[in-house]
């Protein structure tokens, strides 16, 4: 299973993210310790990007760190 670190404060980043898909909710962005799997399965879900570009993202607003793709 991956490793998962939250290195900045969630708020700034779902911010980010609502900027980029401005359809999503907050509901689509609920974070919890845990469960990252299920908030990248969702974002898949709701914009059609892959479960790579979603993580690539993520990684690219430098809060998940340490994280390994099964491929």
């Amino acid at each position: 299973m991956a490793e998962w670190k939250l290195k900045s404060s969630w708020r700034s980043i779902k911010n980010e993210i609502k900027h980029k898909w401005s359809g999503l909710t907050d509901e689509d962005l609920f974070y919890e310790e845990g469960k990252e799997t299920e908030l990248v399965q969702r974002l898949e879900t709701k914009t059609g990007k892959s479960r790579e570009y979603i993580v690539d993202y993520l990684n690219h607003l430098s809060f998940l760190s340490g994280l390994k793709l099964k491929p």
